[in-house]
């Protein structure tokens, strides 16, 4: 029974997604007031604080599946008097000799010495621990998982302090946060003292990222803010924080969240993973948010309005992306997006030259050729607009249909696994991919949660071959049997998400090809609408003279600046500082 009860909570774990933020996920936001009221009226990082006893339980999941075991009582139970085999367990378990003690606690968590089920439970949460100890972190955490699941569990409170130690040994897609969501913020105010104040933050970032992926952005804010400005986990909690404003629109606190993070960075915040890539991401945020409080669309004529000093804000912040970042053309592109909004045509152009140049061969910015096309025919240059899309489509139609034809091998049921395979493949350069796609297909199956998921396979991988290295007598035992099955059934588990998600991934980026190409088309309608209009203004009166036409991005060079015609020649220290010359056709 302990096997099916094993297989049930590794089947809960991989139904829950695993969250995460992707720089290009965020470039179409909704519009936000940077002019609402402020409910985040500090700028100071939070303080130490005492728990409260909000709502934190989560949903329940039922794993009972009634063989008589401690852990499947209805209600509280109480531990009466050892057996002799369940109390020379715990002499081996207080030896700390932990592989003769695992396998004595089994016999009695299985029922097999007639202890009571106090006692059974006692047992599991030993024998929880003793596989912690001998490093089988997977099967110990599935133990912990079932405990954490059964408030009535005499160990119930002491196993978070367990998911707090599991969560340093395993990766993110195993799912801790998920058995941590089940506990309250009265229970993990249990740590808030002197000796255990980084864990006691250490759950409520936890517990704040259970609340921010059931969309609880409410009680996540809250718990984030309980995370103090020395703990490690501080800087994410801010970031959580400021997505978790603008989730519910309020950008002045989701501000304020991501400049904590850089006065974190810059005060020489210790922990932090990738300081330079929390760095760049709090600028990305910041620069975002103020980008789409920027931009106002009047409701009866759906026409878009712009706030100048914020979406100057925004430009600043993109600024400050370097242009060592991973970050820096994703900056880039999204700046250009600002600078068409500001009527600034030349820098926006000037953008979309720097991402073609051939010092980015393997970047995919489809979308760059639409706005390119836009600014065209913003300006009533609509035999450039017409030409830029033909240009666009005669790329990217092949491009797609070759990317339609690799999704077709894995097309039906049960392909996820095979599709893991296949990001194993492009992950070690050996898909034999066509080139024309190789680079595109590389870049949509490269983000970081998709890498988690891979290091998280290898883990469970490296645990099999550590349970091969175990004595034959732990290995022909119940207990390695059971090791064994639950490490399978986990990698299993863990191969089929990590599939899932790299499809997902996949199609993701096909579907996003397949809009910037119906914009294209909706361009071309646009021009011809235009066109046929200009031919019946052109029957009242003559067409727009040279004259008459306006210029944009006429650059005059100054005493720090010498200006240089772009002549077929890239120049590396040249990139992101291009201007293209526009001419309007339209009239005043």
């Amino acid at each position: 029974m302990l096997r099916k009860r094993f297989a049930a909570i590794f089947l809960v774990a991989s139904a829950c997604a695993v969250s995460g933020t992707s720089p290009r996920d965020a470039r179409a936001q909704e519009v936000i007031d940077l002019d609402e009221d402020d409910d985040d009226t500090s700028d100071a990082p939070p303080k130490k604080s005492g728990g409260d006893s909000g709502g934190g339980d989560g949903v329940d999941i039922d794993l009972d599946e009634g063989d008589g075991g401690g852990s499947q009582a209805s209600g509280p139970v109480s531990a009466g008097t050892m057996t002799e085999e369940m109390a020379a367990a715990k002499k081996l378990f207080d030896k700390e000799r932990w592989s003769e003690a695992a396998l004595a606690l089994y016999r009695v968590v299985g029922g097999e010495t007639g202890d009571d089920p106090g006692n059974r439970q006692l047992s599991e949460y030993y024998l929880a621990i003793s596989l912690f100890r001998l490093k089988f972190f997977q099967t110990s955490y599935a133990l912990f998982g079932l405990i954490a699941d059964k408030k009535t569990h005499l160990k119930h409170g002491e196993t978070l302090l367990w998911l707090a130690k599991l969560a340093t040994q395993l990766p993110e897609p195993a799912d801790i946060i998920e058995r941590v969501g089940k506990y309250t913020d009265k229970q993990v105010a249990r740590f808030d003292n002197e000796q255990q104040r980084d864990l006691y933050w250490q759950l409520n970032y936890m517990l704040g990222r259970y609340k921010y992926r059931n969309r609880a952005f409410q009680d996540a804010i809250r718990l984030f803010k309980k995370v103090d400005g020395e703990s490690k986990h501080y800087v994410q909690s801010q970031f959580f924080a400021g997505i978790s404003y603008v989730q519910l629109r309020k950008s002045v606190p989701a501000i304020k969240s991501f400049q904590r993070i850089i006065n974190a960075l810059d005060a020489g915040v210790k922990g932090v993973e990738d300081e330079g890539r929390m760095r760049d991401l709090a600028y990305l945020s910041m620069a975002r948010t103020y980008y789409s409080a920027s931009i106002r669309l009047d409701r009866e004529t759906n026409t878009p309005s712009v706030n100048a000093k914020k979406l100057s804000a925004a430009v600043k912040y993109w600024n400050q992306i370097e242009t060592s970042s991973e970050y820096w053309l994703d900056a880039l592109f999204e700046q250009s997006w600002a600078y068409f909004m500001a009527g600034d045509y030349p820098r926006a152009l000037g953008n979309i030259h720097t991402i073609q140049s051939p010092y980015f061969p393997n970047s995919f910015y489809p979308e760059a050729d639409i706005l390119k096309s836009v600014v065209y025919f913003s300006n009533c240059n609509y035999e450039g607009a017409t030409t830029i899309v033909a240009r666009f489509n005669k790329k990217y139609v092949p491009i797609k249909t070759e990317l339609e034809k690799i999704l077709k091998r894995f097309k039906g049921a049960n392909q996820e696994e095979p599709f893991f395979k296949f990001l194993k493949e492009v992950r070690a350069g050996k898909s034999n991919l066509n080139p024309t796609v190789k680079p595109i297909v590389e870049n949509a199956l490269s983000d970081r949660i998709l890498l988690r998921n891979i290091e998280y396979v290898r883990m469970l991988d490296d645990e099999l071959a550590q349970y091969q290295k175990a004595p034959p007598s732990f290995r022909s035992s119940n207990l390695g049997r059971l090791v064994k099955d639950a490490l399978k059934l986990a990698r299993d588990l863990a191969v089929r998400q990590a599939g899932e998600l790299a499809k997902s991934r996949y199609q993701r980026n096909l579907d996003e090809l397949n809009e910037h190409l119906r914009n294209g088309e909706k361009i071309l309608i646009d021009v011809t609408n235009a066109l046929r209009n200009k031919l019946e203004e052109a029957v009242k009166k003559d067409f727009v003279s040279k004259a008459e036409s306006k210029i944009f991005g006429v650059v005059k060079p100054d005493e720090e600046h010498v200006l240089w015609p772009f002549d077929g020649e890239y120049w590396r220290d040249e990139l992101g500082f291009y201007r293209q010359v526009v001419e309007s056709a339209c009239g005043r």
